[in-house]
């Protein structure tokens, strides 16, 4: 199998279903390393621990992370299920951008960014990230968040170990289309 497979796999398992191979996330989306290795190979998709420890070092995305003993691994973002990632409340910088497909924009004008089936709204600190996220699912636009004003507002931001800046809910005004 390739990574690229295996990492999509791992994405699908750790963020959204992780029933699919009979394990249970904790909490705060933890499982432990051992755990999911034997639950994989059960499943006929048998990677070892330094193809494991590649996979997350070379996610481009870096989705993945150990905790600080080595011994459970979580994904960073992006979850369906219900966990609590046990993130801080961070100041934002007075921008961020969220990029999307051209077809959510009219939805988008109407009732702000919404989470979705995720936990969070996703956001980035550069436009190529959000280009290239909103190229996922047709011709991307690029919305820009006034998330130093959100915060002023009350609106509480999280950073993920992956840099991936999240919030529960961005409203109309402010986002500059």
């Amino acid at each position: 199998m390739k990574d690229k497979d295996i990492s999509r796999f791992l994405s699908l398992i750790l963020r959204h279903k992780p029933e699919e191979i009979g394990i249970r996330l904790d909490a705060h989306g933890w499982v432990e390393v051992k755990t999911l290795l034997q639950a994989l190979q059960k499943h006929g998709r048998t990677i070892d621990r330094q193809k494991l420890e590649e996979i997350v070092a070379e996610n481009n995305k870096q989705r993945f992370a150990f905790d600080e003993t080595g011994t459970r691994i979580r994904a960073n973002q992006g979850h369906s299920v219900a966990i609590d990632l046990d993130l801080p409340a961070s100041v934002p910088p007075d921008y961020l951008f969220h990029g999307t497909a051209e077809s959510f924009i009219s939805s988008i004008q109407k009732t702000g960014l919404q989470k979705q089936t995720r936990q969070h709204v996703h956001l980035s600190t550069n436009r190529d990230t959000a280009t290239q996220v909103g190229s996922r699912h047709g011709k991307p636009c690029i919305l820009v968040v006034r998330a130093g004003k959100m915060q002023e507002a009350g609106f509480q931001f999280y950073i993920s170990d992956n840099g991936v800046w999240l919030t529960d809910h961005v409203p109309v005004e402010f986002i500059d289309f």
